[in-house]
């Protein structure tokens, strides 16, 4: 069994406000075979354990609750966790929403790249409502206090520091093939 210390992953960082395209990319690393970890499931795990219901409120509020107890960069450390466990040089992650997980993985990982997607509000509330995945927000109200409690835990700071940025308002096929170049380009010239 192939061992990876931390020094020699690649990792690839997404960033993005709910509904921006980040899954979208994901699954495109999925089919090229890259393992992909979301943060926002060591949340969704974290509500399953303590029984609580799915809801946006409920996610905001464990995830608060996880970085008021471990500290600002929590989430990304029990993410690392699991990408200690993949045997694989290179592995996405999805979610990194602050400077303290940015930082975290810098400082423990070498090569860190950081993409950012973004679209507009409404582009990305009609997707929210047409996905209906569990927690998402339900109304224009629940979706605009989801952003702006990302919002102030860093995430715009983070796309600021973006090494990539996407732009996700047209087409799903045009935007697919962006995301296979932009990871092909990644794993030859800023993995090897």
């Amino acid at each position: 069994m192939v061992r990876y210390l931390s020094s020699d992953r690649c990792i690839i960082l997404v960033a993005g406000l709910p509904g921006s395209g980040k899954s979208v990319l994901t699954e495109v690393a999925r089919r090229a075979g890259i393992p992909v970890i979301v943060m926002g499931d060591i949340v969704r795990e974290e509500l399953a354990r303590r029984r609580l219901e799915f809801t946006a409120q409920n996610l905001l509020k464990v995830a608060q609750e996880l970085r008021n107890i471990y500290g600002p960069e929590a989430i990304a450390v029990l993410t690392s966790n699991k990408i200690d466990s993949i045997r694989s040089p290179f592995v996405v992650v999805d979610g990194v929403r602050s400077l303290d997980e940015l930082n975290f993985f810098k400082k423990k990982f070498q090569k860190v790249l950081l993409v950012a997607i973004h679209a507009s509000p409404h582009t990305r509330f009609r997707r929210i409502v047409q996905r209906h995945r569990e927690g998402d927000p339900r109304n224009w109200e629940e979706f605009v206090e989801r952003d702006l409690k990302e919002l102030s835990w860093g995430l715009g700071n983070v796309i600021a520091l973006a090494d990539i940025m996407l732009i996700n308002e047209g087409e799903i096929q045009n935007f697919v093939e962006e995301c296979r170049k932009i990871l092909l380009w990644a794993l030859r010239e800023w993995c090897s």
